[in-house]
């Protein structure tokens, strides 16, 4: 009870430091945000579609040519402002708005354009040339039927002549071939590179600058009035830790949370990312106690948890992929926590893994949270004594 009580506390003080809810709830997101802004979908373009209850079979024909493109990956929005707002959020890479009563128009002799929404500065043109064969594919038996009625058809009988030929109409195809082999295969969204490490680089970050508020404690006595009454070193350490974990767990599972209903990132297999989350937090908080008790100015572990968990990250595949890594530097990044994350997030998202697949990434990562809170655990049973 009184571990938990220490940890309450640990958390009302996070919580009162404002700056603190923006580089844990904002900072991560916006930087999600720009890393998928620009480097766009990777496996693909998202396509944002508004299609009209009374658009007709012509709609559902072009809808049908262009999801059997294999080229775009079809979103549907059932207002044509969403289609709009999500492509300058980024959630779809372009927008399609078709008009209302497309195939009726059509059959009445109507011209007709459909509205391709773009990002500021995005390139349209590969997208105009796969809409327009998609429309010549959807709209070649009503071509047919206008053309006959043109020269002095029957309406009727020249769709049910069409709707008899048109399935026998020699088809031309482009066959595509792949040179080389994906370094992100499986990649399913712009934004989940992103999100899976910018949650495993501010995590730590979190827990390593988190260091200060245990610095303070003890600076301001607090720690040694608790020692004072009847509370054991190891409660006192415990909690401490516990609060640490608590902090960076709100956060990843913040993140997770954010990214799947703003940005639609898939996290693959839930039980399997919330271990991973699990296990790297208390690596995590392990790491904050360490700095906790090694340094005895907040400034001072500010910084050094700042630029080390920077470099940590950078190391460990969060700012540069793992695939990019040379293999002296791939065997150097394993070193690092981070590293192991990366490579479990990467088996559950990309390669549909389960939390079996990832067992020897969560062994490791547990492993770091042992020999770094057990140093930390020697290191402030030391400090407190000489306090």
């Amino acid at each position: 009870m009184k571990m938990l009580s220490i940890t309450a506390v640990a958390l009302k003080r996070f919580i009162r430091d404002r700056s603190n809810l923006f580089f844990v709830f904002i900072m991560p997101l916006g930087i999600i945000l720009l890393i998928g802004a620009q480097f766009g979908g990777p496996q693909g373009t998202r396509l944002g579609v508004h299609t009209p209850a009374d658009a007709g079979p012509v709609a559902a024909a072009l809808l049908e040519s262009l999801d059997g493109t294999g080229e775009v990956t079809l979103v549907a929005y059932d207002d044509p402002d969403a289609v709009a707002g999500a492509v300058a959020l980024g959630t779809v890479a372009m927008g399609l708005q078709i008009p209302a009563g497309l195939s009726a128009r059509l059959a009445a002799g109507e011209d007709l354009q459909l509205t391709l929404i773009v990002a500021d500065g995005a390139i349209a043109g590969p997208m105009q040339a796969l809409l327009a064969r998609a429309i010549a594919t959807a709209t070649v038996e009503e071509s047919a039927i206008r053309f006959a009625v043109a020269f002095g058809a029957d309406r009727a009988e020249a769709a049910a002549a069409a709707a008899g030929l048109v399935n026998e109409v020699a088809v031309v195809g482009v066959a595509g071939s792949e040179a080389g082999e994906s370094l992100f295969e499986g990649v399913a969204s712009q934004f989940e590179v992103g999100a899976t490490s910018q949650l495993i680089l501010f995590m730590f970050l979190t827990g390593l600058t988190g260091s200060a508020a245990l610095i303070s404690a003890r600076n301001l006595g607090l720690v040694r009035r608790m020692l004072g009454t009847p509370t054991s070193p190891a409660t006192v350490v415990g909690g401490e830790a516990l609060g640490r974990f608590a902090v960076v767990l709100v956060q990843g599972l913040y993140i997770v949370l954010a990214t799947m209903l703003i940005f639609q990132v898939d996290w693959g297999n839930l039980l399997g990312a919330a271990a991973v989350i699990l296990v790297f937090g208390a690596s995590a908080a392990a790491g904050a106690m360490l700095f906790g008790s090694v340094f005895r100015k907040e400034d001072q572990a500010a910084i050094v948890g700042v630029v080390t968990g920077l470099a940590l990250a950078a190391l460990g595949g969060c700012m540069v992929p793992l695939e990019l890594f040379g293999g002296t530097l791939q065997t150097v990044a394993h070193f690092t926590p981070h590293a192991w994350a990366n490579e479990a997030f990467a088996e559950l998202l990309r390669r549909d893994g389960t939390i079996v697949d990832i067992l020897p990434q969560l062994g490791v990562l547990a492993g770091f949270a042992v020999v770094l809170l057990g140093l930390a655990a020697w290191r402030m049973a030391a400090t407190l004594k000489t306090n």
